[in-house]
């Protein structure tokens, strides 16, 4: 389910009482208002200030939450080592719910207790970062991630095959994300490259079309050096959402995300 279908199955969900607890809650470590693990506090505050308010009412409702923040805490302590930027959590026991989302995007920190999940700020990020294709085209090979709201579920890398007139996915990446070119090249071929760039990008620009289409991504965005980019937009049928001429291939997710949303 990607994360626009996710969206609109958590707006669809209601109960009849107050049953959904939604966490906003921000970890980044690079904010001055998180040092130290300052979420620990928040999370435990805002879940207290909640409950209390709670214990005026119903039994009912008051078990519900409970169960709910237990499930909530738990999730997020289990994970303390591995917190991005920011936790998302839609939790409710009856009918079941959950849905969790660690984000590499500025979350505002906040809890709420409704019949509903509250998903205005979810709605509002994936507006801001959706579903996209960042392909990064380059003389012998294409780089491509697969993200949405600012974290990357794929960072893949094509290089072309000469001899075979084809493009092969790059299975052969170190962990310290450093890639290679997939193979030399002559001058001559790199020559013959920057000739038939269109000609050389068409087949790959079909492979990402049926990419488009296979992960629901809203938006293709290009980057790279001005003659790749323009001739691996050209090559696409459906003009992508932006073309940044900027070389990008050897920077890591987070400066590309940062080149192609935030800038």
């Amino acid at each position: 389910m990607t994360l626009s279908e996710e969206l609109q199955t958590l707006k669809d969900y209601h109960c009849e009482d107050r049953c959904v607890l939604s966490v906003y809650l921000n970890t980044n470590p690079a904010d001055p208002d998180q040092q130290k693990g300052a979420w620990k506090i928040h999370l435990k505050s805002g879940l207290k200030r909640l409950e209390e308010y709670l214990e005026a009412s119903n039994d009912k409702e008051l078990k519900a939450f409970k169960k709910a923040k237990a499930r909530v805490t738990e999730e997020i302590e289990r994970n303390h080592n591995d917190l991005k930027k920011g936790v998302i959590i839609f939790a409710a026991e009856d009918p079941d719910l959950w849905s969790v989302h660690y984000v590499q995007i500025a979350v505002k920190t906040s809890f709420h207790w409704e019949n509903h999940p509250v998903t205005e700020e979810l709605h509002y990020m994936l507006k801001a970062y959706p579903n996209s294709g960042i392909i990064m085209p380059s003389i012998g090979n294409v780089r491509i991630l697969d993200t949405a709201m600012g974290y990357v579920g794929d960072d893949l890398v094509y290089n072309y095959d000469s001899g075979l007139d084809i493009w092969r996915l790059d299975n052969d990446m170190n962990p310290s994300g450093n890639r290679g070119t997939g193979g030399s090249h002559s001058d001559d071929f790199d020559q013959r490259m920057k000739e038939n760039l269109e000609r050389f990008y068409k087949s790959m620009a079909a492979d990402v079309e049926k990419m488009k289409k296979e992960r629901n991504w809203d938006e293709i965005h290009v980057v790279g050096e001005a003659e790749s980019s323009q001739s691996f937009a050209s090559a696409l049928n459906k003009k992508p959402k932006s073309v940044i001429h900027k070389n990008l291939n050897n920077s890591t997710p987070d400066k590309v995300l940062h080149e192609v949303f935030e800038k």
